[in-house]
Order: C-alpha cells, then sequence, then structure tokens
C-alpha cells in the first residue's frame, strides 16, 4: 500500500515541479487530460461490469453511496456555515448578463462522467472479455493524467503563495477538509470499514477520476464505483445550490464545490456570486485538488 501511494504522489509533485512556457503544448495537454479522464472512468466501468456478483452488490453500494453523500452533505455545510458566521463574505451582486443555457449546459456536462462508466459498465457486462491487464492501464493512465494536472496546476498563472495568503479561500478549503475526516470518523461503523480506508473514501472532495480509480485500485471495483459516485454526485449537487446560497453565504456555495471550484463550477460561481467570489473559489479549488491525491494517498498506505 505504501508503494502504491507514492506511486500516486510522486507524478503530482514531478508536474508541479516542472514550469512550461508553450501555450500550444498546455492546449494540448488539456485536451490530453480530458481524453484521459473519461478513458479511465471507462475503465473504472468496465471494472465494475466484470465483477464477481454486481447485480447482487448494486444495492449494498447504493445504500454506502447515499450515505456517504448524505453525512459529509451534512458535515461540509455545517462546518461551512460556522465559518461563514465567522467570517461572513459579501458577494456582489448576480451578473444579470449571465442566461441560464450555460448553467444548463454545465449541468449536463456533469452527466458525461456517469455515462462514461455507464459504457464501460455496459461493454465489460454484456460485451467483453476478462481484461487482465484493465487494472495496470488505469493505474499508469492515473499516473500520466496526475502528472498533467501537476503540470496544469504549476503553469494555470496562480501563485501558490498568492492562494495561501488569500485567507478565505484557505479557510474554506481547511472547514472542507476538516469537516469531511470528521463526517469520515462518524462513517467508520457505518461502512464497515478500516479507519484509514473510510477517511480515504472522505476525502476526494468531488474528484472523481481521481478517486474511483484510487479507491477502486486499493479497496476493489465495488468501492471504487462508490467513490466515483459520491464525488460526481457533489458535483452535480453543487451545481444545484449554488445559485441558491450564494447570495447569502457565499462560502457554503463555494466550498462545497470542493476541488471543483476552481474549474467545473467557476462559471455558476462567477455568474451567480460576481467576480469577487473568484479568487476565493480558484484558491480553495486549487488547495483541495492538491490535497485530495496527498490525502488518500496516505490514509490507504495506512493499510
Amino acid at each position: 500500500m505504501l508503494t502504491g501511494a507514492l506511486l500516486i504522489l510522486a507524478p503530482l509533485f514531478l508536474g508541479f515541479a516542472l514550469s512550461l512556457e508553450n501555450r500550444r503544448l498546455m492546449a494540448a495537454i488539456h485536451y490530453l487530460v480530458e481524453a484521459l479522464v473519461y478513458f479511465i472512468l471507462a475503465l473504472l466501468g468496465l471494472g465494475l461490469g466484470q465483477m464477481e456478483g454486481l447485480v447482487g452488490q448494486l444495492g449494498a453500494m447504493a445504500g454506502q453511496m447515499s450515505t456517504l453523500v448524505v453525512v459529509l452533505f451534512v458535515a461540509n455545510m455545517a462546518g461551512l456555515w460556522l465559518l461563514h458566521r465567522w467570517r461572513p463574505m459579501v458577494p456582489e451582486h448576480r451578473d444579470a448578463s449571465s442566461g441560464g443555457a450555460g448553467y444548463v449546459r454545465l449541468f449536463m456536462a456533469a452527466l458525461k462522467p456517469l455515462l462514461a462508466v455507464l459504457a464501460g459498465l455496459l461493454s465489460g457486462y454484456f460485451l467483453l472479455p476478462e481484461l487482465p491487464q484493465a487494472e495496470q492501464l488505469a493505474t499508469w493512465s492515473l499516473m500520466l493524467l496526475l502528472f498533467l494536472i501537476g503540470l496544469q496546476l504549476r503553469n494555470a498563472g496562480l501563485s501558490l503563495r498568492k492562494l495561501l495568503m488569500n485567507t478565505q479561500g484557505l479557510g474554506i478549503a481547511v472547514v472542507l477538509v476538516a469537516s469531511s475526516l470528521l463526517a469520515g470518523v462518524l462513517l467508520i461503523p457505518v461502512l464497515g470499514l478500516p479507519w484509514h480506508d473510510v477517511l480515504a473514501l472522505a476525502s476526494g472532495f468531488g474528484w472523481y477520476s481521481l478517486s474511483g480509480i484510487v479507491i477502486g485500485d486499493a479497496l476493489g471495483p465495488a468501492w471504487g464505483g462508490v467513490a466515483f459516485l459520491n464525488d460526481v454526485l457533489r458535483e452535480i449537487i453543487a451545481l444545484a445550490i449554488i445559485p441558491l446560497v450564494i447570495g447569502s453565504r457565499p462560502a457554503m456555495a463555494i466550498g462545497y464545490g470542493g476541488a471543483t471550484s476552481m474549474d467545473f463550477t467557476l462559471p455558476v460561481i462567477r455568474s451567480n456570486g460576481g467576480l469577487s467570489c473568484v479568487p476565493v473559489a480558484i484558491a480553495s479549488g486549487f488547495l483541495l485538488s492538491f490535497l485530495s491525491p496527498v490525502l488518500m494517498g496516505v490514509f490507504l498506505s495506512l493499510g
């Protein structure tokens, strides 16, 4: 397990250590990352589809996933509400020029990961024979993905020092991590896993392509599916609640999006909360994107 954790973390840190200035290369990396994400998710679905006794385990997986989503939601929102009470943010007025079409497109795009997993699941269950190299292929694809994401984080034009100095974004990230780990502690007797594995499950912060494969590789495809669904549902729920709460409690809206606040949910945060929310969302999302693989790697290495 320790070796696996180091394999997860090493490419991320290696990519983060390299500086690139070629814009065309960075654009190519962006498209390669997107393709790798869907490829990895399809492999996750393939593993689920070829899992022995899949149909009999679907009910248990649904219950575990629902419990994880609900407990994390309550813990995260409670922690972020306390942060709002302590250090309230005042967002700008909503951008009146922003329409609903962009929001609908984002919401529909959030369903694409589910479709990728579903395609892999159906292929594995009905069409493809068992592929013994699929797990190894998924692991190496994840290594490449983390290396490329490290490059993206380093070359996104963001100063780590400035991000850490954004006290609101830092506070949101710290509260989301702390409340997620507290939720994980509460879930230990419920999920029936060792404490470190439950804390790893709670450390996805919305990064579904990472958590699904990492957890699946360590705990099996069923738990990988639970981790994936938990984190993709965080993204979908965030899209639904951001317009409802960002006007009165911006920290709750930005924070629940987790790692997605710096990319996928950022347009919704910008259009509903104004420009003042953007640096806070980028700071919190960046820090959570960096902490998620670190925490999952550390917790899984304890097994």
